[in-house]
């Protein structure tokens, strides 16, 4: 994986550290998508906090502190990935403003005691054998019912094209775009 920067923002060009070319472990979301997921979010961003599931290298979140985020508390598993995240933080000076949680978000996120504008989760499409893994479907209701996402705030999931997302009630989907096999969802609550 090389080659992987920061796309706009006040870091915008900087490159990050990333995994080695042939770690297939952590697949980064695409240059591409990943600059019209900000075209779309960019307005809300100002001031924002900023949840990155599966946080994988920490691009999502970090891009979102380039933009602005008040702070990003970044969620992952993977001790190789969070150093790579706590690397990155610290060389693009965003300090205090990145939190770096070590969990496993399929046994449950209600340990997180804080509200977010904007929630982003990116789960593996598949396991080591190739297996399809189905994770966004628990992940978005653990999220919703451990009440992290803030008034008026945003669920975003990436997900492959073919994984059933049930959603959660409470929530409407109001965006969804699709880039080749990968469909970006944008969910809110509905207003009562």
């Amino acid at each position: 994986m090389s080659g992987l920067k920061i796309q706009s923002g006040d870091a915008r060009g900087r490159k990050l550290k990333t995994l080695k070319a042939d770690d297939l472990s952590v697949r980064p979301l695409l240059g591409r998508i990943k600059k019209s997921l900000f075209d779309i979010i960019r307005p809300k961003l100002q001031g924002a906090e900023f949840l990155d599931l599966f946080a994988g290298t920490g691009a999502v979140g970090l891009e979102a502190l380039s933009n602005g985020a008040r702070r990003v508390v970044f969620v992952e598993r993977s001790p190789v990935s969070l150093k790579l995240i706590k690397d990155n933080i610290d060389m693009l000076g965003y300090g205090a403003r990145g939190i770096i949680q070590r969990a496993d978000i399929t046994k449950g996120i209600g340990w997180l005691k804080l509200q977010f504008d904007i929630v982003f989760m990116g789960p593996p499409y598949k396991d080591e054998e190739k297996r399809p893994l189905f994770l966004t479907s628990p992940a978005l209701k653990s999220v919703v019912e451990s009440g992290l996402v803030a008034r008026g705030g945003w669920i975003i999931c990436q997900h492959h094209k073919k994984e059933p997302v049930k959603m959660p009630a409470g929530l409407e989907l109001f965006r969804q775009e699709q880039y080749g096999d990968t469909v970006i969802t944008f969910y809110k609550e509905i207003d009562v």
